[in-house]
């Protein structure tokens, strides 16, 4: 099999309306960004990172802490996403590119790699493990061709499509019965899709800390997740709403 060039592009930014800085907040002395990064380049698939970011207001921060963990950063748009995240790796020349966000902290580097590699074996254009929504919020991993990436940043026009990177590719893909992309899931045996590991709320922020103090983070994403299951008590966080900011990004296409 000829090796392909995988990059995995992480979505950074100080901005939250719902959580300001959240990706700066630290657990001991590690922000979640740190957490974050450490995590990812654990991935034996990949051969570059790259943190996206903007040119808000104290976005020196996110570089201090990606040059810190020598990771590679770019600034780019703030509102077209899908913009700064092409523009990012436009000039890579990967085969295909991880798209992971930085507000899931415990994303876990091996079940990426699970992901890359059904989407090389597949020839897929598209492959993720949210497409049926089995593993936990914050354990999101979508993969993309980059010449399926740069399509949809070619003709993309919803906002919603230009804010979150990938709707237009998934919802043209096969799976979604379109034809443009070819697609499918990378499917878990068992369902966690209830269980929250994502920081949108201060909640969210609580339960990662939690898992990090009790657990530290080198575990799997089946450990804390487990952890969650057996402890309810201990976590406010999980019954958010998931997705939250695309559903609110589909009702802005719809109020125009």
């Amino acid at each position: 099999m000829v090796n392909k060039k995988i990059v995995i592009v992480t979505q950074a930014r100080v901005g939250s309306t719902r959580l300001p800085s959240k990706v700066l907040l630290k657990i001991g002395e590690n922000s979640l960004l740190d957490v974050h990064l450490i995590r990812l380049k654990k991935s034996k698939m990949a051969t570059k990172v790259i943190v996206a970011t903007t040119f808000e207001v104290g976005v020196e921060n996110i570089i201090e802490i990606a040059n810190r963990n020598n990771v590679s950063f770019f600034q780019g748009s703030t509102e077209d996403v899908l913009d700064r995240f092409y523009q990012s790796v436009k000039d890579e020349k990967a085969d295909y590119i991880v798209r992971v966000t930085s507000d899931c902290p415990l994303i876990d580097a091996e079940l990426l790699d699970s992901v890359v590699q059904l989407a090389i074996d597949s020839d897929l254009d598209y492959c993720s493990n949210q497409i049926m929504e089995k593993y936990p919020d914050g354990q999101d991993v979508e993969v993309v061709k980059f010449t399926a990436l740069e399509t949809a940043w070619r003709n993309a026009y919803l906002k919603s499509d230009r804010e979150h990177v990938t709707p237009y590719i998934r919802n043209n893909s096969t799976y979604k019965g379109g034809d443009l992309f070819r697609s499918d899931d990378y499917q878990s045996d068992a369902d966690f899709k209830h269980v929250r590991m994502t920081v949108d709320e201060e909640e969210d922020f609580r339960a990662i800390s939690l898992l990090v103090n009790e657990l530290g983070i080198e575990k799997g994403w089946k450990t804390y997740a487990e952890y969650v299951i057996n402890n309810p008590e201990k976590f406010n966080n999980q019954k958010l709403l998931r997705n939250e900011g695309y559903y609110k990004s589909l009702k802005n296409d719809i109020n125009g």
